[in-house]
């Protein structure tokens, strides 16, 4: 389903609040806000399902002008995430591509400026339609587009800018589109594009190996074999694997993407909400060896949503197998202390490695390795362990707040005497 966005609109509304106030604080009354910004309305767009790798769509974008006055030129932007690419672009058209950060994938943008008369309450679009075309890893992409009446420039991560280098195209009216109207869609709309693809999700396992007592790596992988790159939903990780330790083992370290659910046994996330081709993460583990089981054998394997898009079921799990060498005996328990004098704390309880099946908390990790710390992992991408900051940074807006509302108070009382 299209999903409305109305963050500039929301932007300039903050503005005016935040700029009232501090007006009021300085015992001036705020100006009044500019209700003759442009504001525009997309038509009806609808998800784009059934496109085939290797093809090129066409995507019919049309939008009304809803302000009160002629406009001497427009910007109509496209921007899509990495399964997709521009082509054909007009030479009134410029082409960013934007590498991933903050949490957002990598994407491709185009700027098409049209230096024309656009009149309000007429329905307008390109004379020809851009075109898009569905790589061979797309799958479910996302489509993003907006009107502007200025050019809001590039991402500051952006690339270089490219030309493009079809014939430019102009603007033409709609008459028989009855016009989008103020209330529906302000000047951005998002939408999904679905290719007919795969991408085999697999898992691989290990084998444990030492004699009891020892302390030895557990390394388990999630690869996405492609062909496709899967983007999941904002926010959410992009895999659930959950790994199962064999009997006679204790972890005393767990992987930082990996949340303890029993004894032995962990859910494990993704970096970001969304995994290439070729990619994946590597989970490790330090395990301590207590004793020896018969036949002992933990699993890695797929858990969560399912994947339509997954048509390999034989790799979705793989065995953790555990090799005792030696007797196979415990180790005795140590001699209780003789001594009178007051016990010293143990390893145990001043050490992360010390716990018994407890997850050391030391940070998070890259995207393709695993973290090296434990983590809270609720459905949510793993957590990067911000501890006591959130309310500790709460508390100081509070009282950054409180400040602020005694010196106003303190100039009105001024103001009564």
């Amino acid at each position: 389903m299209v999903q409305i966005r109305t963050g500039r609109r929301t932007f300039r509304q903050t503005t005016g609040a935040v700029g009232a106030v501090a007006l009021l604080a300085l015992g001036a009354a705020p100006a009044v806000a500019d209700d003759a910004t442009p504001e525009f309305a997309f038509g009806a767009f609808d998800p784009i399902k059934g496109v085939k790798t290797g093809s090129t769509f066409e995507v019919p974008a049309t939008f009304t002008s809803t302000g009160t006055e002629p406009l001497d030129k427009v910007f109509l932007s496209y921007e899509v995430t990495r399964g997709l690419s521009h082509t054909d672009l007009p030479s009134n058209c410029l082409r960013y591509e934007v590498p991933s950060y903050d949490e957002a994938p990598s994407k491709s943008q185009a700027v098409c400026e049209f230096d024309q008369t656009v009149k309000p309450g007429v329905v307008y679009a390109p004379e020809k339609a851009l075109t898009l075309k569905a790589t061979s890893h797309a799958l479910e992409d996302r489509l993003r587009m907006v009107v502007e009446a200025e050019d809001a420039g590039p991402d500051e991560n952006a690339s270089e800018p490219v030309r493009g280098t079809a014939p430019a195209v102009k603007l033409v009216e709609r008459p028989d589109q009855t016009p989008a109207t103020d209330g529906e869609e302000y000047g951005v709309v998002d939408t999904t594009v679905s290719t007919e693809n795969t991408a085999d999700f697999q898992v691989t396992g290990a084998q444990l190996t030492g004699k009891v007592g020892d302390t030895v790596h557990l390394k388990v992988a999630f690869t996405n074999a492609g062909p496709a790159w899967v983007l999941g939903n904002r926010d959410t990780s992009a895999a659930d694997v959950r790994v199962k330790l064999p009997a006679g083992t204790t972890v005393t370290k767990a992987d930082g993407f990996c949340d303890k659910l029993a004894t032995g046994s962990y859910s494990c996330g993704t970096s970001q909400s969304w995994v290439d081709e070729g990619h994946g993460e590597t989970y490790d583990f330090t395990v301590r060896i207590d004793k020896k089981v018969d036949g002992a054998k933990g699993s890695v394997a797929f858990a969560g949503p399912d994947r339509p898009f997954d048509k390999v079921a034989s790799n979705d799990t793989a065995a953790i197998g555990l090799d005792v060498t030696g007797s196979g005996a415990s180790p005795a328990p140590s001699a209780s202390p003789t001594s009178s004098a007051a016990p010293t704390p143990s390893a145990a309880s001043a050490s992360p490695t010390g716990g018994s099946d407890a997850s050391a908390t030391t940070g998070g990790g890259s995207s393709t390795t695993g973290g090296s710390g434990a983590t809270t992992l609720t459905g949510d991408l793993a957590s990067t362990g911000s501890g006591s900051v959130l309310p500790l940074a709460g508390a100081a807006v509070a009282v950054v707040g409180i400040g602020a509302g005694t010196v106003l108070l303190a100039r009105r009382r001024a103001a009564q005497k």
